[in-house]
């Protein structure tokens, strides 16, 4: 996905080692990177193109990356990788049923090495080969190229076939390179090896973006197709709620047969896009596809990742990667992909195996007579996960929904409190002997009020919310409050700006946040002095609404959150924070 990023990892490259034997690597010219020789007596049908391998095509294939320990993209450069790591992962693949696997780019640490490593332990697996084109970087783009020739002439038993550029010619591409660029680049590298070459890219480009300068230098096609994903990015563009299938007991198995049937829809708008332009005669392969397993923090997928539901898909995909390699379709289907790997962050949990190395269901059904070290769970259809619509509960009709104040000793019930990251700070509650002038109990002394103190904030800030003691969490319907406000007094000295937020459910099942920021003098009453004195803050559900239309307030989930995310507040301070006192916070209509 366009999330694999390597542009971090570049050198100027000048002699690579293959097992005892030196190989030299070919001189980047001006002309473009790679070598200076033409290759000659290579295959090609009448049409020009060079056909892909019976071993290109016969064998199971996956996307794969061995990362394990770096949990950011930077960290990945420091990340030591080791032969007898790869080797671990590639004989997983292998027992799995696997016979080739794809890398995203040319270079020492991952591809040499897994090159290397199959040649060194006479594994009987194939190698597609990328080359990463960052963006309009021609100096590390033409390093690539020459590394990536060097690897596909030293290793021409492995390498099956080479990909110059993935995902970087699509609209939403953060690496994004101009067509002819990358057609010059695709026919540079096509000069100086035997191998099939192409470019990796959504289906969309394919499909509808598509220009004949690549067309024109390629062998193949290889398409990206993520059903999954565009349940995010394009909710109506296949119906993966199924609501229509009433028996519960039946929509996870709809949804996943409609999930196929998308991703074979991205594949025909491909081959249809390719036959228009006369080019009928040229295979389409799935680069990438896949389904998470894991439910990332940003929950885009609640109702879709699934260990059981990764399953369903690989089967379903497997069944119609036979029908390609035998007749009509793609020609072979690399699935997405092989392990999980942390740095991927919100990206990341779509391995047959987690990062631990265990299977899990999908790769338990590809052999299930292996012995694996097995992921803890059920691989029962009957867990697989589908869409339910949130339960409406009754609207609130009290004037107020009353989170603090004199009246409530605990917080009201069915609600808790929690701090973000499970506690960046010290919660007093209550606290005693001060209070704001609009909730005074009968003496200052005996007044109660909310106390954070001794702030250890995380690298983003801190910060503390009001939710249902439930698990999962249970929504408020607060529809009749749309015209109201959120409420709460604050006492501090605290610099800068704070936010404001609540959060919802959707008719998708979406959570969703709206968030306000707060700072001294503004319209909504909030202050800050030294010395601290009280003011009472009003913030209108129309400015929440107006932060984020998304919000709708018949599934309030966070009746009210505190913090300081330092990337929306702009706040610089990180140590000696003063305390912040809480009181009088409500919900009025």
């Amino acid at each position: 996905m366009n999330a694999v990023i390597f542009g971090s990892i570049r050198r100027t490259v000048t002699v690579i080692k293959v097992a005892t034997a030196a190989v030299v690597v070919f001189a980047l010219t001006a002309c473009g990177g790679g070598g200076t020789t033409p290759v000659t007596n290579v295959t090609t049908t009448a049409g020009g193109l060079r056909p892909l391998s019976v071993d290109f095509i016969s064998r199971k294939a996956v996307n794969y990356s061995p990362f394990r320990t770096s949990l950011k993209n930077e960290d990945r450069v420091n990340e030591v990788i080791t032969d007898a790591q790869v080797l671990q992962d590639l004989t997983l693949l292998q027992t799995a049923g696997f016979g080739m696997v794809r890398v995203f780019n040319s270079d020492e640490k991952v591809a040499q090495r897994v090159l290397r490593v199959i040649q060194d332990n006479g594994l009987d697996l194939k190698v597609y080969l990328g080359m990463w084109m960052a963006g309009n970087s021609d100096f590390d783009n033409k390093k690539e190229m020459a590394f990536g020739v060097a690897l596909a002439n030293s290793f021409p038993n492995i390498v099956a076939a080479v990909s110059v550029g993935n995902e970087s010619l699509v609209s939403w591409s953060d690496h994004k390179i101009q067509p002819s660029e990358l057609a010059q680049n695709i026919a540079t590298v096509r000069s100086q090896i035997k191998q099939p070459v192409t470019t990796d890219d959504n289906w969309l480009f394919y499909a509808k973006e598509s220009d004949r300068a690549v067309f024109d230098v390629i062998d193949f096609a290889a398409v990206h197709t993520y059903s999954m994903v565009d349940t995010h990015f394009l909710p109506d563009k296949w119906d993966w709620k199924q609501l229509s299938v009433t028996n519960l007991q039946q929509r996870a198995a709809a949804m996943m047969d409609a999930a196929m049937a998308s991703t074979k829809a991205d594949y025909q708008a491909a081959r249809s896009s390719l036959d228009s332009k006369g080019f009928s005669a040229m295979p389409i392969v799935i680069g990438e596809t896949g389904w998470m397993a894991v439910n990332p923090s940003n929950k885009w997928y609640t109702f879709l990742a699934h260990p059981v539901n990764q399953k369903m898909y690989l089967d379903r995909l497997m069944a119609w990667a036979a029908e390609g390699k035998a007749g009509a379709g793609p020609k072979n289907v690399f699935y997405f992909e092989a392990f999980d790997e942390p740095w991927k962050g919100d990206d990341n949990g779509w391995g047959l195996f987690n990062v631990a190395r265990e299977a899990r269901c999908s790769a338990q059904s590809l052999k299930p007579s292996a012995t694996w070290l097995k992921e803890a769970g059920s691989c029962n259809q009957a867990n697989a996960i589908f869409f339910q619509p949130p339960q409406l509960n009754s609207a609130v009709t009290d004037a107020k929904l009353i989170i603090h104040s004199e009246a409530v000793t605990g917080w009201p019930p069915g609600m808790r409190a929690d701090a973000f990251d499970g506690g960046t700070f010290v919660s007093d509650y209550p606290a005693v002997g001060d209070s704001a002038s609009g909730d005074l109990g009968a003496s200052l002394p005996t007044s109660n009020f909310i106390r954070l103190r001794n702030f250890t904030p995380r690298d983003y800030g801190w910060g503390l919310l009001w939710q249902s003691v439930d698990v999962p969490v249970v929504s408020s319907n607060m529809s009749n409050f749309a015209g109201g406000s959120v409420n709460f007094s604050i006492k501090t000295s605290y610099a800068g700006k704070l936010r404001i937020g609540l959060s919802s459910d959707t008719e998708l099942g979406r959570v969703v946040e709206a968030n306000v920021l707060v700072a001294p003098g503004d319209s909504f009453g909030y202050c800050s002095n030294s010395p601290a004195v009280w003011c009472d803050v009003r913030i209108p559900l129309s400015a929440f609404k107006a932060a984020n239309p998304d919000l709708d307030l018949r599934f309030i989930l966070t009746r009210l959150s505190v913090a300081d995310i330092y990337s929306e507040t702009g706040n610089t301070a990180r140590t000696g924070l003063p305390e912040i006192r809480l009181d009088n916070i409500f919900w009025a209509r």
